[in-house]
């Protein structure tokens, strides 16, 4: 008898339909090249930058990944944030600022910056300053 239960069970968890997952989309590849243009920089127009608008050319994306050089003595200006976002620097010096703390930040280094907080970003020294920019959007894009 506990046979015939264990054995009825099996075959009721065998029995099961599962349904397949949704198939993956295609992944896009995107040369950077394709998007690029001069601009000044977000929050602000502090000085001159070039924006690499990378995930921009993902349809029905949901984050942003841009790349920034921000030329010498631009900034994106301080401006809230409703989500995290991430600053990573590739080449050159910045000063972020969070909330009124300020930290410096070179290569290699990233800035995890809190949604509700006030964010910014400034060039110092020499040379341009290169950053990553990633955040989650609050939709999906069309």
């Amino acid at each position: 008898m506990i046979r015939t239960l264990i054995f009825a069970a099996v075959l009721a968890g065998c029995a099961t339909v599962q349904t397949p997952a949704a198939p993956a989309r295609a992944m896009i590849i995107i040369d950077e090249r394709a998007v690029t243009r001069d601009e000044p920089p977000p929050h602000g127009a502090i000085g001159m930058s070039t924006a690499y608008r990378i995930s921009d050319a993902a349809p029905n994306r949901a984050m942003e990944f841009r790349k920034r050089t921000l030329h010498v003595g631009a900034a994106i200006g301080a401006h809230p944030i409703d989500h995290d976002e991430v600053y990573y620097v590739l080449e050159g010096e910045g000063e972020v600022v969070s909330d009124g703390r300020t930290a410096r930040l070179a290569p290699g280094m990233a800035a995890y910056l809190y949604a509700g907080a006030q964010v910014g970003i400034r060039q110092l020294g020499d040379a341009p300053l290169t950053i990553i920019i990633s955040y989650p959007l609050a939709a999906r894009t069309p």
